[in-house]
């Protein structure tokens, strides 16, 4: 290890300093790398196995790894979906004692993917608009949050599968900001970039064959700018109610968690003849059904996912006749009963295809598709067998993907996406059981 080397980090892994920080990044040896898929990077990106576990090397300049890290490491506090950082390398030089360029290093996000891995054989203009719907949702929260990122797009995000929907994380923080709260402009600037950037990318795809030639990237990548303004509304703007329709704020309320918010506090303001209230929701956060199923289970999961979990748990508890029960302790046999047999029947050849959450999602698409044929309820034990050796082994693996072999940053990775023609479940069938496709949740 160069003596020069300096490594900035809250806390060091020692194995960090066995990689040859001395050769340029894109000359690393593959016998240490990972093989997962890249996405686009106006910068050289590696996937290292360290300590068991799976770390991103970016090299950057030094005043922006510092900066990037720094943004990371406030995000992470404020509980931003985001990627961690690790460290900031810099002092690296090579065997004749050239200068290179610092490094950043952050925990690889597991079973994400960018958004060209997702859909590197055929992307559907509806993947393609709960994608944006994704975004949408993150860059509310990031805004909320007070974070103004200054270069969003679809290349600088990681995407998870979350239930029937996606949920989109932060991966690239080079040009954010933080504010105690954001202007119009600088909102209206981030959107506005946000649709540019996708367009360009939805046109990308569709010249390479991968976006269906017969659709508007540009009415596609609007979508964006709607989904936003819709959200932020719904989650920021006064409404004005008569004084005898209370019933009302109960229903904003439980319109925001439907959309996964809590309301922390809730504005109300009446008029001068008290005929009028005003309300507005003061302090906004995430996560509504995933602090829910945290406190019950102790799992941290999507917050779709949770929402289904919750649904399934309440279904539960209601056909087994303990609706009066508290629901902490409906919680635990639920687990008992019905969540942990079917994570356990997946054998250890298999558990890497998808997250424990996703396959319970999936599992229980399997099993209102087998009700629906046989007309009635299946016992447990059968459907988990159906699930488990006729739906799970066509998956892909999500937690690590074969690496294609070499590539340029700007190559698409070969991963397969599924077949864009298979059927997919329309709104209601995200929720609840009663309107379901099975095989929806097997594409992108």
């Amino acid at each position: 290890m160069p003596q020069s080397l300096e490594i900035t980090a809250a806390n060091v892994d020692p194995a960090l300093l066995d990689l040859p920080w001395e050769l340029p990044l894109e000359e690393w040896p593959r016998s240490i790398l990972a093989a997962l898929p890249r996405g686009l990077s106006r910068h050289v990106v590696r996937f290292i196995n360290l300590s068991g576990r799976v770390i991103a090397v970016k090299e950057i300049g030094e005043s922006v790894a510092h900066h990037e890290y720094e943004m990371l490491r406030d995000l992470s506090r404020l509980d931003a979906p985001s990627v961690l950082p690790t460290a900031v390398i810099t002092g690296r030089r090579d065997s004749s004692g050239e200068e290179l360029a610092a490094a950043l290093v952050t925990e690889h996000l597991q079973f994400s993917l960018p958004y060209r891995a997702l859909f590197s054989q055929f992307m559907t203009p509806d993947t393609a608009k709960r994608l944006l719907d994704a975004l949408a949702v993150l860059l509310v929260r990031l805004h909320l949050l007070g974070f103004y990122w200054g270069d969003v797009s679809l290349s600088n995000t990681l995407f998870r599968r979350d239930a029937g929907a996606f949920s989109a994380y932060l991966v690239d923080a080079e040009t954010g900001e933080l504010h105690p709260s954001l202007t119009v402009g600088q909102r209206t600037y981030d959107v506005d970039l946000a649709r540019t950037n996708i367009i360009g990318e939805l046109m990308d795809l569709q010249a390479g064959r991968y976006f269906p030639e017969d659709e508007d990237p540009i009415a596609v990548g609007d979508r964006i700018r709607s989904r936003y303004e819709d959200l932020w509304r719904e989650l920021t703007a006064p409404e004005s109610i008569e004084a005898d329709q209370r019933w009302r704020v109960a229903a904003r309320i439980e319109r925001l968690n439907e959309l996964g918010f809590n309301v922390g506090e809730l504005q109300m303001v009446s008029d001068l003849d008290g005929t009028r209230l005003t309300i507005q929701p003061k302090v906004v956060d995430s996560g509504h059904y995933h602090r829910q199923i945290m406190r019950l289970t102790g799992m941290d999961v999507g917050e779709k996912q949770a929402q289904r979990m919750l649904n399934d748990l309440e279904t539960y508890r209601t056909m087994t006749g303990r609706a009066d029960q508290p629901i902490e302790i409906v919680a635990h046999e639920w687990m008992r009963d019905v969540f942990e047999p079917v994570i356990e029947a997946v054998p250890p050849s298999l558990a890497r295809k998808l997250e424990p959450a996703q396959i319970f999602h999936e599992f229980l698409e399997h099993r209102w598709f087998l009700a629906q044929k046989a007309g009635r309820d299946l016992p447990l034990d059968e459907v988990i067998d159906s699930y488990v050796r006729n739906v799970l082994p066509a998956k892909r693996d999500e937690a690590v993907l074969l690496d294609p072999g070499p590539q340029d940053t700007s190559e698409m990775s070969a991963i397969d996406a599924g077949d864009p023609k298979a059927p997919r479940p329309g709104p209601s069938s995200l929720w609840g059981d009663n309107a379901h496709t099975e095989g929806a949740s097997s594409n992108a």
